[in-house]
Order: C-alpha cells, then sequence, then structure tokens
C-alpha cells in the first residue's frame, strides 16, 4: 500500500514511517523540515510540503491509498489551528483523488468523559492544570478537527493516545471504542496500532483510544522531555 504520512520527521511520525517502511508499505513521508528522514530507503519518498498549503497537500496526495497524519503542536496561548487547516486540506484533496482511508492522531482529551480510572492525580490536577489549561487552545483546534472530519464522506478513524512518552519497542496495548481507559501511549504503540488498524478496519469512521499497558514511563523524566525541555 502507498501511504502519505504527514508529520512524518514529528516523533510519533518517524515510528509511523519505520514501522510502515519495515511492514512492506511504500511511504510518501511528508514534512516542512525534511532533517533525518534521508530519501534512498527502499519504499520511502520525502515530500517536503507545509500540511495546510491545500496545493502542496494535493500533490502529496495524488496516487496514494490512505492517508495517515500524526501532525502536532506545542502548547501556547495563541489560537491554533495546525489540526483543522490541515485536516481541511487533507480531507479535500482526498475526495477530490478519491482516497478514502484516514487515521489521524487526536487525544484522549478530545473525549468529555474520559477518566482514567483510579488516577486520581492525573484527573484532579495534572489533567485540569496541564490538559484542560496550558493545553486548552490546542485540544480545542484538535476538537475542531474532529468535527471536521467526521461530516466527511471517508473512511476515517481518530486515534486517541493517553499521555504520549517514548519507549524504544512497540509493547502489548490496548484499544477500544471512542478512548481506553489508562493516563499514557508509547510512541511505538500509538504508530503500531495506527498500521493494524489500517488493516484491520475495526474503528471505521468512528474514534480509537489506544493506551500503553505493559510499560509506564518514569513521570518525572515524561513531564522534562515533554514540556520544559521542548521549549
Amino acid at each position: 500500500m502507498r501511504i502519505a504520512v504527514f508529520g512524518a520527521n514529528g516523533p510519533t511520525g518517524r515510528h509511523l514511517t519505520d514501522q510502515a517502511l519495515t511492514a512492506g508499505h511504500e511511504v510518501v513521508a511528508v514534512t516542512r523540515r525534511p532533517g533525518s528522514l534521508l530519501p534512498g530507503r527502499p519504499g520511502l519518498a520525502v515530500a517536503v510540503a507545509d500540511a495546510t498549503d491545500p496545493a502542496a497537500v494535493d500533490a502529496v496526495i495524488a496516487g496514494t491509498d490512505a492517508v495517515l497524519s500524526a501532525l502536532g503542536a506545542r502548547f501556547g496561548k495563541e489560537t491554533i489551528t495546525v489540526y483543522s487547516a490541515s485536516a481541511t486540506a487533507i480531507t479535500r484533496a482526498m475526495t477530490r483523488h478519491g482516497v478514502k482511508r484516514l487515521l489521524t492522531v487526536s487525544s484522549s482529551i478530545a473525549d468529555p468523559s474520559w477518566r482514567p480510572t483510579g488516577a486520581h492525580l492525573f484527573n484532579h490536577v495534572l489533567d485540569p492544570l496541564v490538559n484542560r489549561r496550558l493545553g486548552r487552545t490546542l485540544h480545542e483546534d484538535m476538537r475542531r478537527m474532529e468535527a471536521l472530519i467526521r461530516r466527511t464522506d471517508l473512511d476515517w478513524t481518530l486515534v486517541r493516545p493517553s499521555g504520549l512518552f517514548e519507549h524504544p519497542v512497540v509493547t502489548e496495548y490496548h484499544t477500544a471504542e471512542t478512548s481506553a481507559d489508562g493516563v499514557f501511549t508509547a510512541r511505538t504503540d500509538l504508530a503500531a496500532s495506527m498500521l493494524c488498524e489500517l488493516d484491520e478496519r475495526r474503528y471505521v469512521r468512528t474514534a480509537m483510544g489506544v493506551i500503553t499497558t505493559a510499560v509506564k514511563p518514569n513521570v518525572a523524566k515524561l513531564i522534562w522531555h515533554e514540556g520544559v525541555k521542548k521549549k
């Protein structure tokens, strides 16, 4: 299968690109900054494009069989539009070229009823402070993205991880419709769940929650790497 991966040079997109190539897919890795995505690897084509530019997106999607988006943005006080703007460009191009299958990374936060079982510190301290205050503008745009995609006739899946962290290998993970009952998701597992869903089609035209169950991150290191160090 020929797959367009948006955000291919991001922390999740790199795993997604590597795993897709290993599985035998052809990958069009879409990024604004190629970085470590060097062309020449069998099955890999690198496309330098802004995911919010309709003309650039149209050129990338032509000739593909499916689109996987791992686009992301940092928390900020200003209005964030990258999720909704890219979704607009991507879905319009897919419709124009007759490409039906779309998987895009969202967040468990997009489910207003999501509260992980037994996670008192997360539910009552970290989630209200980090996700629903510091990350308010980001998650508002994620919800706009989800609403926009839901209105299309595409075979879409909204992929909702919980708190993302780095782990070197794919582990045991759990998926569920709407959102999954857990606090953390390894990026390797997020990528693996998307490629599995691409083949199995268990969550077409609905949301798929995904959580890691085999390992847990060090919370202090997670806050440092995902929050402080990135700034």
